[in-house]
């Protein structure tokens, strides 16, 4: 007879594949690629001369897990922001620079982590590849080249008809060999494209033609519910073949919620240790709670929980002992009761009414036992369960 335990498991699971190497360089105190973890931008939607304005959302990013933030920069007035922006941000700052090669310099001389060039919207930029290596070769600032399918260089796009992956190659391999020729390789390159396909064979091809860090992004992918699925099936494509240093989720959303499913996409990829994870099932006829009302009532109690837990919210009793064991926390519902797990082991049953509650003091306790700081909006909810 096979005896399957139902216990927490030992040790974490394996990673999907061996990461890709590639050369390492420094954004600002990150190290990207080289075999760092990955790491999590996002872009601020602020008019970036309004300093107040884009060093408040950098610091709600920061707050929210942002690692490396980019600022756009189009005009005079934005470049002349970026000495007190890059001096006062809490995570390292990116210069977004477009159509003026100038304000790469300028970008350069205020101290910005890294300058990111689109090749295809920077006219006569090649003329000004050796001016730029010598300055961000002096002052050690990683240039990233970012092509992007809405614009791509008329060259390539005569040349392939359309954005095609071996197009975005092309022009990100292109311009790689103009720094090379003046000893420039502190480069990491992006290949974003709006078709998530398109996108993943652009990477799979740098990946392979190259061992430059990799920044993964699916380009314009529209709103939250889409952009998030376009990005997670794009990133967890390529993470999970070790391909990306670096990922953007670009949502038509507040950019903290670009954070929230980046990190959201490597934690389920086994990539980041995972923060608060609820696992709760879909509901079915089985089901003699309502599921989805105590999954959204536990995740938003728990909110901002500064510790790793798996809570485990289920609504019988076929999957739901299995489940609730493997978790840190969890319970198992039916007849109008909750089963109270902690651990793998049961400690209570309680009402229906009570389940909330229960988890969420629960929750707080193991934390406290941690030794975690709770945040403001937590304390005072602590445990006044007693566990018998």
């Amino acid at each position: 007879m096979t005896t399957v335990s139902l216990g927490m498991p030992e040790v974490p699971p394996p990673a999907l594949a061996e990461r890709r190497q590639s050369r390492q360089i420094d954004v600002g105190g990150v190290p990207v690629g080289g075999g760092a973890p990955v790491s999590v931008q996002s872009m601020t939607t602020t008019v970036t001369a309004d300093i107040n304005a884009t060093l408040q959302q950098i610091a709600e990013l920061t707050a929210s897990g942002c690692q490396i933030v980019r600022v756009a920069v189009p005009s005079a007035d934005d470049a002349e922001a970026l000495p007190a922006i890059a001096k006062k941000s809490q995570i390292p700052v990116i210069a977004d620079i477009h159509f003026q090669p100038k304000y790469v310099f300028a970008a350069i001389d205020a101290g910005c982590a890294a300058v990111r060039v689109n090749p295809g919207n920077i006219k006569q930029f090649d003329d000004k590849v050796k001016e730029i290596a010598k300055a961000a070769a002096d002052a050690g600032t990683p240039i990233r080249i970012g092509v992007n399918a809405g614009s791509l260089d008329k060259r390539l796009l005569e040349k392939y008809g359309k954005a095609t992956a071996e197009a975005l190659v092309e022009s990100a391999l292109w311009e790689c060999s103009l720094f090379e020729e003046h000893g420039f390789r502190d480069i990491k390159i992006s290949v974003k494209h709006h078709d998530p396909v398109v996108m993943i064979r652009a990477y799979r091809q740098l990946a392979q033609q190259c061992d430059y860090p990799l920044h993964l992004g699916v380009t314009e992918a529209g709103p939250t519910f889409q952009g998030t699925i376009k990005s997670a099936t794009a990133f967890g494509a390529l993470l999970a073949e070790g391909i990306g240093d670096t990922i953007r989720v670009s949502l038509s959303a507040p950019p903290v919620e670009e954070v929230k499913v980046g990190i959201a996409i490597l934690e389920s990829l086994g990539m980041r240790e995972r923060g608060l994870e609820i696992v709760s099932c879909p509901s079915c006829g089985r089901a003699q709670v309502d599921v989805y009302k105590l999954a959204e009532e536990v995740h938003a109690g728990l909110d901002g929980l500064p510790v790793p837990l798996r809570v485990a919210v289920m609504g019988c009793v076929v999957n739901g002992p299995g489940e609730a064991r493997e978790a840190d926390l969890g319970v198992a519902s039916g007849n109008g009761k909750g089963q109270i797990f902690v651990k793998g082991e049961v400690i209570k049953t309680v009402p229906e009414s009570q389940i909330v509650e229960t988890l969420i003091e629960q929750a707080l306790r193991i934390a406290e036992e941690s030794g975690a700081e709770l945040p403001e909006e937590l304390r005072g909810l602590g445990p006044t369960v007693e566990v018998h």
